[in-house]
């Protein structure tokens, strides 16, 4: 389980509830010594429900929108390049998709949540592509202050294995890259918490999503950057995905700059939990206090 740290540096299923009102009243039967005359079927008690005509029509409208691909299907723009700040990272045409440039149901769609603006610059979360991106994270995952705390550090093989267990998934965890004012400059892993080993270990709820962040670049490190990316991005992800009422993160409690830049970026400290692999801080950004923190 990869840690959060932020100094060195997993379609939710929806569903349409749908239920039938149904009204029924009875006559009470009733007795006589004459002979009966014809009943009437009308009862007064009798609830008759019928949809408005303007009703009916609008799902039908809805229902052939339903039929519309999504964002990410096949014809879809595939994840913008980078700027000329990154000559490396760029190709004439565009990457070969892969499986993280597609909306991912599990997260809300990561590929489409689009830039945002943070008092840093511009910041966009760009899905991972392979081909165009390994050489890249895996000069970052052997920086030796990196490879502390993310344990990665090797040939491109070793980090093209951790990114590749995530693409080929189920999309519960979209690998990406930082982009601040067009130049990538920190790697990500934005993840649901609750469908994670994680879960096991604190009280997960539904979901809950979760963060894993490195900053690449040594210049990047020590300035602020991490915990205003931070505040954006889990304000990101709980604007773009309504059913989520927390992000999470559980940073090495040893790295003591990686849990005070969570606590800056409006992060409370939920608890020490014991993981496989650390002892972690559990940092909290909670939808109700993301005003107040």
């Amino acid at each position: 389980m990869p840690p959060t740290d932020a100094s060195a540096h997993a379609a939710p299923a929806t569903g349409t509830d749908s239920g039938d009102l149904t009204g029924a009243c009875r006559a009470a039967e009733c007795s006589t010594d004459v002979a009966p005359e014809p009943v009437a079927t009308d009862c007064e008690d009798t609830l008759d429900l019928r949809l408005p005509d303007e009703l009916l029509a609008l799902i039908a409208e809805q229902a052939g929108a339903d039929e519309v691909p999504v964002p990410g299907s096949d014809g879809a723009t595939a994840p913008p390049l980078f700027a000329a700040t990154a000559p490396s990272l760029l190709a004439a045409t565009a990457p070969p998709r892969s499986a993280a440039t597609l909306d991912h149901d599990l997260l809300d769609g990561v590929a489409a949540w689009g830039p945002v603006g943070t008092p840093v610059g511009t910041f966009h979360l760009v899905p991972v592509v392979i081909e165009r991106d390994l050489a890249l994270i895996t000069r970052w995952m052997n920086d030796p202050a990196v490879a502390a705390f993310w344990e990665l550090a090797g040939a491109e093989s070793v980090t093209g294995e951790h990114l590749r267990a995530q693409l080929d998934g189920d999309g519960r965890s979209v690998p990406c890259l930082g982009v601040l004012e067009g130049t990538p400059m920190s790697y990500w892993e934005i993840y649901r918490a609750d469908l994670d080993p994680l879960a096991r270990h604190y009280p997960a709820r539904p979901h809950d999503t979760g963060l894993h962040l490195l900053i690449g670049e040594v210049a990047d490190r020590g300035r602020g950057l991490g915990s205003a990316l931070l505040r954006a991005v889990a304000d990101l992800a709980l604007d773009r995905r309504p059913a989520c009422a927390r992000v999470v993160a559980e940073p090495a409690l040893r790295n003591t700059p990686s849990v005070a830049a969570f606590l800056t970026a409006g992060f409370r400290f939920s608890a020490e939990i014991d993981l496989p692999d650390k002892r972690a801080a559990l940092m909290v950004r909670d939808r109700s206090l993301r005003l107040v923190l």
